[in-house]
């Protein structure tokens, strides 16, 4: 007579179980999944310049003619006050800074859209695409940080009114609330284009709204005091001031003004998980 031994999930390395709760992101299966982040940002660095003639050279024409734009549309034909800040260099902090966030914001919003083959044809855990794009999106603002050093130390050597505080060492800081909103608030809006397909077309439009509605091409002193409150819950405006308080000494952020930027990209973050670990369970029969 043969003895049947019931199995258990102990005799398994691995079992997969279905999802059922609002909240069902195991970071530590994120972290065994690592080499698979690294698979996908070789795979997108490599797609993306595979054709190309300049390759990451991109990275630094982009910046650089934008800024050009921006000096002389804003600078010079606008007149927008930059707060004694030399125009070339006030611009290119805040497009250096908003280009991170606003390509990783793009590029995570259409996470479901674009891997929907992948993801219905193998298990993974979904939030390893978004999360190699930003880790792809911060080799490219290194470069672009690089860029802005170079013209920076230009500019300071010259003997221009900027002066670097001791909000510098803050600058990972930055970098990682960067990538955490960016991550957050597409994460969140991807999970929304699985239904409403509409928001996929207007992400472009409204990344750019949101451009402007961050202090990009003039500084948070030009916003009326009335309207400052509000335009604080924008929480790219405190990173983007601290960046310029850190290389330039200038700026109106105030710390608590930081406090509240961090509170709502925490909450967008949090929100982001919450609502994309529930649409990845649905999704392949909207998509």
């Amino acid at each position: 007579m043969t003895d049947h031994v019931q199995s258990t999930s102990s005799d398994w390395d691995m079992v997969i179980k279905p999802k059922t709760g609002w909240f069902d992101i195991n970071l530590g299966e994120l972290w065994r999944y690592r080499d698979l982040i690294g698979m996908f940002v070789k795979r997108d660095f490599v797609t993306f310049y595979k054709q190309t003639i300049l390759g990451p050279l991109w990275y630094i024409i982009q910046p650089l003619f934008t800024t050009i734009v921006f000096t002389i549309i804003f600078g010079k034909v606008a007149k927008i006050p930059t707060d004694s800040i030399p125009p070339f260099l006030f611009f290119m902090a805040g497009n250096v800074m908003w280009s991170y966030f606003g390509t990783s914001l793009q590029m995570t919003s259409d996470t479901f859209n674009t891997n929907a083959q992948i993801f219905g044809k193998v298990y993974f855990p979904r939030l390893t695409v978004p999360i190699s794009v930003v880790i792809i999106n911060m080799l490219q603002f290194s470069i672009q940080f690089l860029l802005f050093l170079g013209f920076y130390s230009y500019f300071f050597w010259k003997g221009a009114p900027v002066k670097p505080t001791y909000w510098i060492a803050a600058l990972p800081v930055l970098i990682v609330q960067m990538a955490l909103l960016g991550l957050g608030t597409g994460i969140l809006i991807s999970s929304l284009t699985t239904k409403y397909k509409d928001l996929r077309f207007a992400m472009g439009f409204l990344i750019q709204l949101w451009m402007y509605a961050t202090p990009v091409v003039y500084p948070l002193t030009q916003v009326p005091e009335w309207l400052r409150s509000y335009y604080l819950l924008n929480p790219m405006v405190a990173i983007v001031e601290s960046f310029r308080l850190a290389f330039f000494g200038v700026s109106a952020i105030a710390f608590q003004n930081v406090v509240l930027s961090w509170s709502i990209t925490l909450l967008l973050l949090f929100v982001g998980i919450v609502l994309f670990s529930r649409i990845e369970k649905t999704f392949m029969d909207t998509v």
